[in-house]
């Protein structure tokens, strides 16, 4: 089961506990205001929200994760760290009136991946194989569009007095990862072939990254209305 389907699957199943009965939503008009926290796929930050009517609001949250994996791209291992960071606004539109609601709004993106990869034998870099001492660690960043828009379908119920608790689940269009000066360290870092070779590599990074265009977003939010 690829990651997107299991997504899809988690945030239906977080959505419908959340629109169960139990959590009915409370649709009082003097509680148009909500703050709190908001936490998944696109990291973890606060969130403000304004109800303007039960048919219309709007939403503006931040998010912020750091998380570490290995991860092997063209037979090179490489240890990665994501930098999840950004911010935007959405439009939220309630189609019921209650606590049902499709969002659409975009964000500043500046989530990025730092690659390190430290060979410990022989591998191919580009058309040559070079050793560990000739290529020494390979490091580079692999960034995405600076703005994205996101389209999302979620519930938000009350739990308790004043408190909502909400799910959602969509995609972010962030498009296709580029990876930027990617560089040696080791003997031959200078060396012409070497360079050649590393530009190969890096389109070959980035074809393995091309399924990353769509970022699938799942996230939950607890707040408190006022």
């Amino acid at each position: 089961m690829n990651i997107s389907l299991r997504f899809a699957l988690y945030g239906i199943a977080m959505i419908t506990a959340v629109a169960s009965p139990a959590n009915a939503q409370d649709n009082s008009r003097d509680s148009r205001w909500s703050v709190g926290l908001i936490g998944g796929t696109l990291g973890i930050g606060p969130q403000v929200a304004f109800r303007a009517n039960p048919y219309f609001g709007v939403r503006a949250n931040a998010g912020f994760l750091s998380v570490s994996r290995d991860e092997e791209v063209d037979d090179i291992d490489y240890d990665g760290e994501l930098d999840l960071n950004s911010y935007g606004a959405m439009l939220d539109w309630f189609p019921t009136g209650g606590g049902l609601r499709i969002s659409f709004g975009g964000r500043v993106n500046d989530t990025e991946i730092d690659l390190v990869g430290s060979p410990t034998t022989s591998v191919t870099v580009g058309n040559t194989t070079y050793t560990p001492q000739q290529i020494g660690n390979l490091s580079g960043t692999v960034t995405t569009d600076d703005f994205a828009p996101l389209l999302t379908i979620g519930y938000g119920g009350t739990v308790a007095e004043g408190f909502t608790l909400g799910a959602e689940i969509g995609v972010l269009w962030q498009g296709e990862p580029k990876i930027g000066d990617l560089r040696a360290t080791g003997l031959l870092a200078s060396s012409p072939q070497l360079q050649a070779d590393i530009e190969r590599e890096e389109r070959e990074i980035e074809n393995d990254l091309s399924d990353y265009d769509l970022w699938p977003i799942l996230q939950v939010e607890f707040l408190y209305r006022f």
